[in-house]
């Protein structure tokens, strides 16, 4: 094989898949540049959504075109066709030299020669090339015009990832004349850790607790001005500078909506958005929301937590509770543990992690540890976790004989052998240093095999007849005979409870739980084997409780039931007088509550009527009047929602004819329509007949036969 043309065709192919990628890359991010912007500007959507949309469509084009497929061959046909010099010989270039003949190997020799002297052009590889820059050009001049001439769609994402919609400072608002400018200085609370800002728009978004200060210019001399906050609370704004400056001060606390007056007229709508602090959030990582350590088990338990906050954590800490003792001599003692993190530099967010030795609490076998994390931020808003719980393995109980003597416990004897080997096995490692290695050895393989007989034991009430049934299928080839074997062929669909998945002894879960029995066993047996008893003991341990809980579930318990009836009076028995028993009555008049949105239903209907006739009557006018008043409150606490609404209403209430605001009516029906609750179904009495108008259709026909 030629090796310097080979090397060309290769790299050719190289370049060609690399421009290709190129290509779809560069429309990916196009599509993702103008859906991302009308997603974000026009619809409120988070701009991660660009993302997704931008990787979705290089799939997709990548799919289509697949320039990995692009073979050396077609690039030896792309050479034929675009060089004639070449002689139609580039596919010569990918041929073995073994299978050319003479005048095949002169024709590969004067290719090769040729291909080498050629100077390729890349242009056929680029021709998608240029079309995807151009639209990329057209994408990013939308996104900037979008950003230039749509800017009342701007959306401002609060703390809790809520999207707060809002007029950004850029958008030209709407100022009384006298006004000349006025400079807004916020200073946000000192627990946000958050600097001063100013701004020169009467539109603001403030933290909960902040400080906004105005000071107002105009070009002449008024003589009063105030600041109406939610058409109820006035601030009066001092003048200085000559009545040329005027300032006022107030703490945002919730959502409003303000006007400035001045001399009498008021101003346009503005809103006060407000960001609320949110409460720390708290996560534990481990340990897991209830923990068991069996004996042998290390007694300690590690409390990982990952605490966020907007503004910052000042402290946390854990809240643990030990519980000793059981029924009425149960004892609790609390602790407060803290983590050994220092939160002075109030950071948002924290990775701690805290080991809790657990007989550093006073805790013995059987008792329980109750814990939960609870964080501060510095606003002293507090958090905390659910409530976890630790227990550590109560030997002496699970070695106790309580349960076993009484009549209620259906299961065979050996069911209880399993506490034999753990008490064997702790007498072994109590005589470690006193017998010898081999004998030490031998005791402990021997309790092995106690421990193997047990498990094949209780594999039987799974249907594994013996250890070599157990999750071993048949091998080997089938054998001619058995062809056209009936008994073979049934055994395979029937229920065999000699088959370790076929036993149907116990309910799936009893079942479940008597395989990780097992299991439990086979680690202990391990453990043994290799003369560790040690290591055993924690699987003997869960193996047994286990067992005792499988033994309490056999248990079942009917509690006795009886009647005491009244006594009979026996002066009235068999006398039959009934005029003391009365039919109960129980009546009760329901008055249907006062609809709170029935001005909002009337308004509908006013501005319905409104787009045929457009002259407000006073009637008209006082329903309206009403239905302003329910959207002043919806939007003194929601004013990036309802305050557009809301300045729509009074235009239509100063208008002399509804017909001057026609936008302006639609604008306040979907406000309307938004704050409306769906109708409940209330009980009602069925309209159709019981006969299901047979008899009016009788009489119908009846009137129908007469002449």
């Amino acid at each position: 094989m030629a090796k310097q043309g080979i090397h060309i065709i290769q790299g050719l192919r190289r370049r060609y898949m690399i421009w290709q990628v190129v290509a779809d890359v560069l429309l990916a991010l196009s599509a993702a540049l103008i859906a991302g912007a009308l997603l974000f500007y026009v619809f409120g959507v988070s701009p991660f959504w660009a993302l997704v949309i931008g990787v979705a469509m290089l799939i997709v084009l990548l799919a289509i075109h697949q320039p990995w497929h692009i073979s050396n061959k077609n690039i030896a046909s792309f050479l034929n066709s675009q060089y004639p010099e070449l002689q139609e010989s580039s596919d010569l270039i990918l041929l073995p030299p073994t299978e050319l003949n003479v005048l095949q190997t002169l024709a590969l020799n004067q290719a090769e020669h040729t291909l080498s002297g050629i100077d390729i052009s890349h242009k056929p590889f680029t021709k998608r090339l240029w079309p995807a820059l151009l639209l990329l050009a057209v994408a990013v001049m939308a996104v900037i015009a979008l950003v230039k001439f749509y800017p009342k769609a701007h959306v401002y994402y609060g703390k809790d990832g809520k999207v707060i919609p809002y007029t950004p400072p850029n958008q030209p608002e709407v100022v009384l004349p006298q006004v000349d400018g006025v400079e807004l200085s916020i200073t946000p609370p000192a627990y946000t850790g958050r600097a001063k800002h100013t701004q020169d728009k009467f539109n603001m978004v403030a933290e909960e607790g902040a400080v906004a200060n105005w000071q107002i210019k105009t070009n002449i001399a008024i003589k009063s001005a105030w600041l109406l906050f939610n058409d109820n609370e006035r601030i009066a704004l001092t003048p200085r500078d000559g009545h040329k400056l005027w300032v006022a001060q107030k703490i945002i606390a919730r959502p409003c909506f303000y006007q400035v007056s001045i001399d009498g007229k008021l101003s346009d709508l503005y809103q006060v958005q407000v960001i609320k602090d949110a409460p720390p959030i708290l996560h534990i990582k481990t340990p897991k929301p209830y923990t068991y350590i069996d004996a042998g088990e290390t007694q300690q338990v590690n409390i990982s937590t990952s605490l966020n906050d907007d503004y910052g954590i000042a402290d946390a800490l854990i809240v643990a509770t030990v519980a000793k003792g059981k029924g009425e001599g149960v004892k609790f003692k609390e602790y407060k543990i803290n983590f050994p993190a220092s939160f002075s530099e109030r950071g948002t967010q924290y990775n701690v992690q805290k080991l809790v030795s657990l007989p550093a609490l006073n805790m013995e076998p059987g008792d329980e540890l109750y814990f939960y994390v609870q964080a501060h931020d510095t606003h002293q808003q507090l958090s905390r976790t659910d409530v976890y719980t630790v227990s550590i393995q109560d030997t002496a109980a699970l070695l106790s004989m309580d349960g076993i003597l009484t009549g209620s416990n259906l299961k065979p004897e050996f069911f209880r052998s399993e506490r034999q080997i753990i008490i064997d096995a702790e007498q072994l490692i109590k005589e470690k240093d006193t017998i010898s290695v081999q004998k030490f050895n031998n005791r402990s393989n021997d309790l092995g095999i106690d421990q193997k007989l047990l498990r094949l034991r209780y594999g039987k009430f799974l249907g594994e007849e013996g250890e070599d049934k157990i999750g071993s299928p048949d091998a080997g080839p089938a054998d001619p005979a058995d062809f056209s074997n009936a008994t073979k062929i049934l055994k395979e669909y029937t229920d065999d409870h000699d088959n370790a998945a076929d036993a149907s002894f116990f309910e799936p879960a009893i079942k479940a739980q008597l395989k990780a029995t097992l299991t439990e066993m086979w680690k202990a047996e391990l453990q043994l084997r290799l003369y560790k008893p040690q290591a055993a003991l924690p699987f003997a341990y869960k193996a047994l409780r286990l067992l005792k809980d499988l033994q309490q579930k056999s248990r079942s318990f009917v509690a006795k039931t009886s009647y005491n009836p009244p006594p009979l009076k026996m002066e009235k028995r068999l006398s039959g007088e009934l005029d003391k028993i009365i039919e109960p009555l129980n009546r009760q008049d329901i008055k249907p509550g006062a609809d709170e949105q029935d001005a909002l239903k009337k308004a509908v209907n006013v501005l319905e009527g409104l787009k045929i006739d457009p002259v407000l009557k006073a009637t008209d006018s006082r329903v309206l009047q009403l239905a302003n008043q329910q959207l002043a409150a919806k939007a003194s606490a929601e004013p990036g929602i309802y305050l557009t609404s809301l300045s729509a209403m009074r235009r239509i209430l100063a208008a002399q004819k509804a017909n001057a605001y026609a936008n302006d009516i639609d604008i306040v029906e979907r406000a309307i329509q938004k704050t409306l609750n769906p109708a409940k179904n209330t009980p009602s009495a069925d309209a159709s007949a019981t006969d299901m108008g047979l008899s009016e259709q009788y009489y119908k026909n009846l009137k129908q036969a007469k002449p």
